[in-house]
């Protein structure tokens, strides 16, 4: 498979915009649950659904768009002030206050008010003058009109009615033509559309948990990030790991240059770890099929890393963003204790990346070309029980569903190695980081 072509044109994305992509959705996924757990998006779903009902819309209109002409307030104290404003009954008042009111009714009530019916009675007292003259006058004319009327009472309910403490609210209230501010409601449409605003609530609003489905299938369970300085303060150990005693520890193979030196040629640089393969004579243990192990002169250093004793795993995602240089084999992989299941998640022979699974001497597998070997990428294996599914970056490069490893679980491993058949050189492998995904 040649990906010179994907990634030219966009049918693969770059390593640095795929790491982006992931890590934004990761974050976004932990902002969205965190978020889905607050205080305020609980309130702002319950003030959503006060807000956006029928009846508080209703309310909010009525408030905002009833005319006080059309209220009952309105026309009670419209009907009242014209009254008040009448000038015969403002006069009705005047007299019923008055000194000469007081005293005609007083000397009405004797026996001498007949006097007022004599003419001459009158024209000789200056006293029952001043009575006549007052009852002819248009005072009190308009008194007796007013009096025990029925516009007397009416006005008379009216002022109490007005100057009650409840219909002065309710009247103030309907007057006002910004009321809509001034009730409760207001306070929580504002409560509404400040969370509304809030940038957690409309990320939250706006997004779609779809997208999430995938990373919510798995949960982290081995996350490396290089952040030792020395192989021994690690989670990874050196040399093989074999369910046969002999074959634990520091060696390389008969059919390879390079002897295996121990944890020496690995080391971590501003949080990426380096395995080294330098030329460097040394004399070493060597595994020989017929004659076991052997003392063998090397001109080639490398090493082997493995988390055997810390880490295993059935199933899951396994990926590792990784670059190399050099003409050197450089590997990771998954392992059991005996030379098989094992899985290659990467695999550079100095000429092309491998990916596949090894079954009886054979390797289901798919070679990659067009990828610049020295640029990270991220490599992936997806592991289920059914079938092995392999990835660089976003892009799906093989899938297989033959001898899929079972009841086995299975450690990582980083070598780097030269073949007897290939033209030895240096070179280095890197990785920036490993995580181990399990499936919920």
């Amino acid at each position: 498979m040649n990906l010179f072509w994907k990634k030219m044109f966009g049918g693969m994305l770059s390593t640095s915009k795929f790491e982006k992509i992931e890590e934004a959705a990761v974050n976004d996924m932990k902002r969205y649950d965190e978020i889905g757990q607050s205080l305020e998006l609980e309130e702002y779903k319950k003030l959503y659904h006060v807000v956006k009902s029928s009846e508080f819309k209703e309310k909010k209109k009525t408030l905002q768009n009833r005319k006080y002409k059309d209220m009952e307030e309105y026309r009670i104290s419209r009907k009242y002030q014209k009254l008040h404003d009448n000038s015969g009954i403002r006069q009705y008042y005047e007299t019923l206050q008055s000194e000469q009111l007081k005293n005609f009714l007083t000397f009405k009530s004797t026996p001498e008010y007949e006097s007022l019916g004599d003419k001459k009675k009158v024209m000789a007292s200056d006293k029952l003058r001043k009575l006549k003259d007052f009852e002819n006058s248009k005072e009190y004319r308009n008194y007796i009109r007013f009096h025990d009327s029925f516009i007397i009472k009416d006005y008379e309910e009216l002022k109490i009615k007005i100057s009650a403490p409840d219909f002065m609210k309710m009247n103030q209230f309907w007057a006002d033509q910004h009321r809509w501010k001034t009730v409760p409601e207001y306070k929580i449409e504002q409560r509404y559309y400040e969370l509304a605003k809030n940038p957690d609530i409309i990320f939250y609003e706006k997004e779609n948990p779809v997208r999430f489905d995938k990373y919510r299938k798995l949960k982290p369970v081995f996350i490396e990030q290089f952040e030792w300085n020395t192989l021994d303060k690690s989670r990874w150990a050196y040399g093989f790991h074999s369910a046969n005693p002999e074959l634990i520890g520091n060696y390389s193979f008969e059919n390879e240059l390079q002897a295996n030196s121990g944890g020496k040629n690995v080391s971590v640089n501003n949080g990426v770890f380096c395995l080294e393969t330098r030329r460097e004579k040394c004399i070493s243990r060597a595994w020989h099929p017929t004659k076991g192990f052997i003392e063998k002169e090397f001109d080639y250093t490398a090493d082997v890393v493995q988390t055997a004793d810390e880490f295993r795993q059935q199933y899951g995602v396994f990926k590792a963003k990784i670059r190399c240089t050099g003409r050197v084999h450089h590997a990771f992989w998954l392992s059991n204790s005996s030379p098989l299941p094992h899985i290659n998640v990467f695999h550079y022979d100095g000429k092309a990346i491998t990916m596949g699974n090894a079954h009886k001497n054979v390797m289901d597998e798919v070679r990659v070309t067009g990828l610049k070997h020295s640029s990270f990428y991220i490599y992936t294996l997806v592991w289920t029980p059914k079938e092995l599914i392999w990835y660089i970056n976003d892009m799906e490069v093989y899938r297989t569903t033959s001898n899929v490893p079972k009841d086995n679980h299975l450690y990582l491993g980083f070598n780097s190695f030269l073949p007897k058949k290939g033209k030895p050189s240096t070179g280095s492998l890197e990785v920036d980081w490993v995580k181990v995904l399990a499936f919920n």
